[in-house]
């Protein structure tokens, strides 16, 4: 009898023992997820909108919660982002679509797009007195783009190969040159290129400063105007660790956005200040105002428009093989926040 209670009180001693284990792993799950440093890759530049807005707001650090904090990293070049990424240097970024699939693709499936930022937002023109009516006629043409392998590149590769054309390097007639936007509106401004392709606020930059023409404006460039400019990508591991906080950081992402285009006027101000405090220079309100015409801020990532830029990488010769595409997009997340909100999910 004496044994049968001091086995009773032995199992009710070891239960007592895991339960109390068993909290403090819950207990320490919990903390394991404080003081987190999330580190956000972002370009000041306006495609990057939410990232500067929520910034400067603050909001994102509020959404990440705790004792977590967000360590905001500036870059100027899609592929360095990529980088930094497979580094571990980054855990989320606002990055061109171009340099996310090349990421994924090379990484195979280290990172994936979880939401949209911006369509649109590009803007084809030639230099002042070289008016283009037909495509074709940039045959001989010197043609400006930020960075081989970003997607301005690959969407003017994809506009010059439905015309019949193609890139010096391929045994064309066009030659394709890479070169930071102030630069290449110097080159056009001394009228050492004939043409470029780049990103707004750039585009209205040159119609101002340089007195371009528009070749294709942002709806005539691909897709009418449906076409992803800037997607959120993440590390798939640091997904896996901490979903809550990713979470966390699109249900913001997503706040964001609505405000954005619910005060433009306002988010517009913030943008600038922003850019200016990263860079040590504004943009002018006319040019602001016609930069954010030509782009759209957005949660979506436009899939499609992401697809075809797979086969345009592959084209171009960015990419030597054609990556299994099923694991790029993860908008689960998402499509859950969207959802709570009470609007349309991302089929």
């Amino acid at each position: 009898m004496k044994n049968s209670k001091s086995f009773k009180f032995s199992m009710v001693l070891f239960i007592g023992i895991l339960i109390l284990g068993g909290l403090a792993g819950c207990s320490s799950k919990k903390v394991g997820n404080d003081n987190v440093n999330l580190r956000v890759g972002y370009f000041p530049n306006i495609t990057h909108s939410q990232a500067l807005v929520g910034r400067a707001q603050g909001s994102f650090q509020k959404a990440v919660g705790g004792k977590n904090k967000i360590d905001w990293r500036l870059f100027n070049a899609g592929p360095a982002e990529i980088e930094a990424l497979f580094a571990e240097a980054i855990d989320i970024a606002y990055i061109g679509p171009g340099p996310a699939i090349n990421g994924y693709a090379k990484s195979k499936g280290d990172i994936q797009i979880i939401a949209g930022a911006t369509d649109a937002g590009a803007i084809f023109v030639s230099k002042k007195g070289t008016i283009i009516k037909n495509i074709k006629d940039l045959s001989g043409k010197k043609i400006a783009v930020p960075q081989f392998g970003n997607t301005q590149d690959i969407t003017l590769r994809n506009i010059l190969s439905a015309n019949g054309l193609k890139d010096t390097t391929k045994g064309g007639t066009v030659e394709v040159r890479q070169a930071a936007n102030a630069d290449i509106l110097s080159l056009m401004q001394k009228g050492d290129i004939d043409a470029a392709l780049v990103p707004e606020p750039w585009g209205s930059r040159f119609i101002k400063e340089a007195k371009a023409n528009i070749i294709l404006d942002y709806k005539e460039i691909f897709r009418k105007g449906k076409y992803t400019t800037a997607v959120v990508v993440v590390r798939t591991e640091f997904l896996k660790q901490h979903p809550q906080i990713v979470e966390n950081f699109i249900r913001n992402h997503v706040e964001v956005t609505d405000y954005i285009n619910k005060n433009p006027d306002n988010a517009k101000e913030i943008v600038n200040k922003q850019i200016t405090e990263l860079t040590k220079k504004g943009i002018p309100n006319d040019v602001l105002d016609a930069a954010f015409k030509r782009l759209t801020i957005t949660n979506n990532p436009e899939k499609d428009s992401v697809i075809d830029f797979v086969k345009y990488s592959i084209y171009a010769g960015f990419l030597k093989l054609e990556p299994d595409t099923k694991a790029l997009f993860n908008l689960s997340i998402l499509n859950k926040v969207l959802k709570e909100k009470g609007q349309d999910q991302i089929k």
